[in-house]
C-alpha cells in the first residue's frame, strides 16, 4: 500500500482527475459518428456543468489537506452531491460501451476513421475518472478524516 500511496500522492491524483475532466468536458461536445464538434446541443452541456461539482470537490480536498483542516457538513454535502455526479459517470461509461458495440450495426452507413480510437479514449477517460473519483474519497478519508458530526463541538478546541 505504501508504494501506491509513493506513486499516487494526493496531489497527482487530483491533478490527474483535472486532466481527465478538461479533456472530458471538451470531448462532451465531440461527435464520434460525424467527427465535427456541437457546440449548439444543448445536451452537450450537461457533463460541463456536472463537472463543476468535480472541480469543485478536488479543490475542496486539496484545501483541507494543505491547512491541515476537519471536514465539515459543507464538504459532506459536495461529496454526496459527486456521489450523484458518478451516477452520471457510470452512465457516460455504459453510453460508451452502447456506441462501440453500435457499429456492427452501421455497416452500410459511412463511419469516420477517427470512430474507433476516439470512442475508446472516451471510454477509458470515463473509467479512469470513476476510479480516480473513488480514490479521491479513500484520499479525504486517510488524510482529512471520517464524517462525525454527532459530537463535532465536544471535539473543537480553537485554542490549539
Amino acid at each position: 500500500m505504501d508504494l501506491i500511496l509513493n506513486v499516487f500522492t494526493w496531489k497527482r491524483i487530483n491533478i490527474l482527475s483535472i486532466i481527465v475532466l478538461l479533456a472530458l468536458v471538451v470531448l462532451s461536445f465531440y461527435g464520434v459518428y460525424t467527427n465535427t464538434f456541437y457546440i449548439t446541443k444543448l445536451d452537450n452541456y450537461i457533463f460541463p456543468l456536472l463537472s463543476i461539482i468535480h472541480f469543485l470537490y478536488i479543490y475542496v480536498i486539496w484545501f483541507k489537506i494543505s491547512e491541515h483542516e476537519l471536514p465539515d457538513p459543507k464538504m459532506r454535502n459536495l461529496e454526496y452531491a459527486l456521489y450523484a455526479v458518478m451516477v452520471v459517470y457510470g452512465y457516460k461509461i455504459f453510453e460508451s460501451i452502447t456506441i462501440i458495440n453500435s457499429v456492427a450495426g452501421l455497416q452500410e452507413h459511412f463511419i469516420p476513421s477517427t470512430f474507433g480510437p476516439m470512442t475508446t479514449l472516451i471510454l477509458v477517460l470515463y473509467c479512469l475518472l470513476f476510479v480516480l473519483t473513488l480514490f479521491s474519497f479513500w484520499i479525504r478519508r486517510r488524510y482529512i478524516g471520517v464524517y462525525n458530526f454527532e459530537n463535532f463541538n465536544d471535539n473543537l478546541n480553537m485554542w490549539q
